[in-house]
C-alpha cells in the first residue's frame, strides 16, 4: 500500500533552514542518502524582512523554492485548505505563537523550528494552544537527533549520570541572549539527560556562556556556549558503564530532525513531550536570569 504523502507548508522564509529543509523533502540539490520520505513542501509564504533576512535574501529563497515545486502564497491564511501540516520557520521566536495560532485553531499539525518562544509564558500559550484544539505541536533543535546521540541513547550503557555539551554561542538581536544558537546544545543537554532540572547557575563573559544546571536527582549537566575559538557541537556523557564524548557530524542532523516532523504529521504523537520542550524554555531563560543576577536561579514552569 502507497501511503499518502503529506503536504507542507512553511510559514517564514527568513532562515536557511526553509532551503535546506525543502531540498531534503521535496529531494532537491542534496545527495539521496539524505532524502526524508512521505510528505512535500507544496506551499509557503515568505513573510517580510526582518534583522535576521534582507527582502533580497527572502526574495532569493523564494526563488529557489519555486524552482523546488513550491506554491507562494499571500498570506499565510492562505495555506488553510493546501496543506495538511505546518511548518513555523521564522528566526524570531517571539512571533511563534501568533504565526501558530491560525494554524492550530484550523486543527493542523505544527511544527515550530527553535526556538519554540523566547518566554515561559509564549512557550505555555502555545503548547495550551495546541492541547485546547486538540493538535500536536513539535519544536526542537536538529542537534537533539545528532547520530551520535541517537545511537549512544540506544546502546547498553547503563544510566546516565550527567553530561556536558557545548557548541557555538552566537548572539544576535532578533532573539535574545541564549534563545538563539546556545539553545542548541541545551537541547543536546535535554536529549542526553532528559527533564527535571531544579536549579541553574550561569556564567558568562564577552567569549563564552557556561550553565550549570543540578537535577532533581542530583545529577548536574553542563552547557558551554563558545564565542571564541572553534565552533564546533559536542559532548561528554557520564553513563553507569561508559564516559563517551563525541563531536557533532551536522551533516545528517537536518535529515534526522525532518524524519521526527514527518512521523509527527502522521502519528499526530510528538516525539518529545511538551513538558520537557516547556522545561527547555524555562531552563534558556532562567539561565540567562541567573547570568543577570550572578546567582543560583531556581527553574520554575
Amino acid at each position: 500500500m502507497v501511503r499518502d504523502v503529506i503536504r507542507i507548508g512553511i510559514v517564514g522564509f527568513d532562515t536557511s533552514h526553509v532551503v535546506e529543509f525543502t531540498k531534503r523533502i521535496n529531494h532537491f540539490d542534496v545527495d539521496e542518502k539524505f532524502w526524508v520520505e512521505g510528505a512535500r513542501i507544496v506551499a509557503g509564504y515568505p513573510g517580510k524582512p526582518t534583522p535576521a533576512a534582507s527582502q533580497e535574501i527572502i526574495n532569493e529563497r523564494t526563488k529557489i523554492l519555486k524552482g523546488y515545486g513550491v506554491e507562494i502564497v499571500d498570506k499565510p491564511e492562505d495555506l488553510i485548505g493546501r496543506v495538511d501540516a505546518v511548518m513555523i520557520e521564522y528566526n524570531e521566536g517571539a512571533k511563534h505563537l501568533e504565526a501558530s495560532r491560525p494554524f492550530m485553531e484550523a486543527g493542523l499539525p505544527v511544527f515550530i523550528d527553535k526556538p519554540l518562544a523566547c518566554s515561559i509564558q509564549d512557550a505555555k500559550k502555545i503548547i495550551e494552544l495546541a492541547k485546547d484544539n486538540g493538535v500536536p505541536v513539535f519544536s526542537s533543535s536538529s542537534l537533539r537527533y545528532a547520530l551520535e546521540i541517537q545511537n549512544l541513547k540506544k546502546s547498553d550503557v547503563g544510566r546516565i549520570l550527567s553530561a556536558s555539551t557545548y557548541g557555538p554561542g552566537i548572539i544576535v538581536q532578533f532573539n535574545p541572549g541564549l534563545f538563539f544558537y546556545v539553545i542548541h546544545a541545551i537541547e543536546m543537554l535535554y536529549a542526553l539527560m532528559g527533564k527535571g532540572c531544579r536549579r541553574v547557575r550561569c556564567y558568562s563573559s564577552e567569549g563564552w556562556d557556561v550553565i550549570v544546571g543540578e537535577w532533581e536527582d542530583s545529577r548536574v549537566g553542563v552547557v558551554r556556549g563558545l564565542r571564541i575559538g572553534v565552533r564546533e557541537y559536542g559532548f561528554t556523557a557520564f553513563y553507569e558503564k561508559k564516559i563517551a564524548f563525541h563531536v557533532i557530524d551536522t551533516s545528517w542532523i537536518y535529515t534526522e530532525l525532518l524524519k521526527k516532523v514527518i512521523n509527527m504529521f502522521e502519528t499526530k504523537k510528538p516525539p518529545v513531550e511538551p513538558a520537557e520542550t516547556l522545561e527547555i524554555i524555562a531552563f534558556t531563560e532562567k539561565a540567562m536570569e541567573s547570568s543577570r543576577l550572578n546567582r543560583e536561579v531556581e527553574v520554575q514552569i
